[in-house]
């Protein structure tokens, strides 16, 4: 075996004997370290997750999608508090969707939307609903999964046939007992034949009147064709109270406008915008563009990665600390020993090396230990809380190169300080 080599093992094992002798401290000296790297791990893990949960629900809106949604305005919505009756005109119209897809350059298609809240019926069964009137195309552009029957079609669109497709929750609720694709439902006065079960992929329809994205699941949608909803509920909708009643008009709640790619959102955005302005004397909507929610997303993701990373870094500046405290308590007792080394021809990078071993070994192995822990954590907390977590290669790596960064780092000091302890003032220490 190479000379040096040997050397080297021999003050690797002389290390590694000294830590064996005060396995206590050794370990309490560790303790600093493995729930820095833990924590770093873990709390990475759990913002990754909680990141990549809200970037996926963001992404089934559609990121080459722009919505725009009927909201009531403000001073609207104070009159109709009073009760005193009325009709209050809001909201997207028709012509809106016709002029957008005739004058915005890049859009594929627009899906227009009508959202009437109702009881459907089936028997003694009653469920309060949403009817969704809207076009054939919708499930392409919002995200439905067909599980049993059909769609609405362009010859339900045309002929104005009473049929439904009925989300799986709500059929579920409905139909305990029967096969939904054998009846009809009532909704109102009118009885529809339901022809499809869906499951929903996307966001639910989310509550217009307050302006925020909730992500509250819902299921219980009735799909119904766009010119059937026109006709059987007009475009006045009214609500009786024991005050008096409330009635509004609104053609439209929401049209969702699919553009050719992501590069086409971008420059639609403001022109929809300018477009709806000219025909909008009042803030009646608002737009929606899930790419721009995206880029938040991910930017606030990378700064709570930033912050989350430095909360859990101070764990290993203390770790740190800690080992350095440590060692040069451990230079000072052991000094007489430094002594007798050096009378016995151990040179300053030997000593040096004996003692960066030792707070090398402490923090790597220490940083193992955290690995462990770190990984394991996400996953504990994954099955007591259903918080999805996501532990990432590189947040491994980080979190331990940086406690063999921190071993040398820390422990470089108290080697040098004991390497520059002079051997016969070393042989005098008692």
């Amino acid at each position: 075996m190479n000379p040096l080599s040997f050397q080297f093992l021999s003050t690797v094992r002389l290390g590694m004997k000294s830590l064996m002798l005060h396995k206590l401290r050794s370990a309490l000296t560790m303790l600093g370290i493995i729930f820095g790297v833990c924590s770093v791990i873990a709390m990475l893990a759990i913002g990754e997750g909680a990141s990549y949960a809200a970037q996926e629900e963001i992404k089934k809106l559609g990121s080459d999608n722009i919505i725009l949604r009927s909201l009531k305005p403000a001073e609207d919505a104070k009159l109709a508090g009073l009760g005193r009756g009325g009709t209050i005109d809001y909201g997207l119209t028709y012509q809106d969707g016709a002029r957008i897809q005739s004058t915005i350059p890049g859009v594929r298609r627009v899906l227009p939307v009508r959202i009437i809240r109702e009881n459907v019926l089936f028997g003694p069964n009653s469920v309060p609903c949403q009817v969704l009137g809207t076009l054939p195309f919708y499930p392409e552009i919002v995200g439905l999964d067909v599980v049993r029957g059909r769609f609405l079609t362009e010859t339900d669109e045309r002929n104005m046939d009473n049929v439904c497709v009925l989300t799986v929750g709500l059929a579920q609720r409905l139909f305990p007992y029967q096969d939904p694709l054998d009846h009809s439902v009532k909704v109102d006065s009118f009885y529809y034949r339901v022809v499809g079960l869906v499951r929903e992929q996307n966001l639910p329809e989310h509550r217009t009147q307050q302006g925020v994205m909730e992500g509250e699941p819902l299921d219980n949608n009735v799909y119904v064709p766009l010119s059937v909803s026109r006709t059987r509920f007009g475009e006045v909708l009214i609500r009786r109270s024991a005050g008096g009643f409330e009635a509004e008009k609104v053609e439209l709640h929401q049209l969702t406008v699919q553009m050719n790619d992501t590069a086409a959102v971008e420059t639609a955005d403001p022109q929809i915008k300018t477009l709806l302005g000219r025909f909008h004397s009042r803030n009646d909507y608002e737009i929606v563009v899930p790419l721009q929610l995206l880029r938040q997303a991910e930017q606030t993701k990378r700064i709570f990665n930033v912050v989350l990373g430095s909360i859990a870094a101070i764990s290993l500046l203390v770790g740190g600390i800690g080992i350095m405290n440590i060692m040069l308590a451990t230079v000072t007792e052991r000094t007489r020993e430094i002594g007798v080394r050096r009378a016995l021809g151990a040179k300053r990078r030997d000593i040096t090396l004996q003692f960066l071993v030792e707070t090398v070994v402490l923090s790597v192995g220490g940083g193992l230990i955290g690995v462990a822990l770190g990984v394991i954590t996400p996953i504990v907390v994954s099955q007591l809380t259903d918080m999805k977590t996501i532990v990432t290669l590189w947040s491994v790596l980080l979190a331990f190169g940086i406690s063999g960064a921190v071993g040398i780092v820390f422990g470089l000091y108290p080697a040098k300080a004991a390497a520059q302890l002079d051997p016969i003032e070393a042989l005098r220490h008692e």
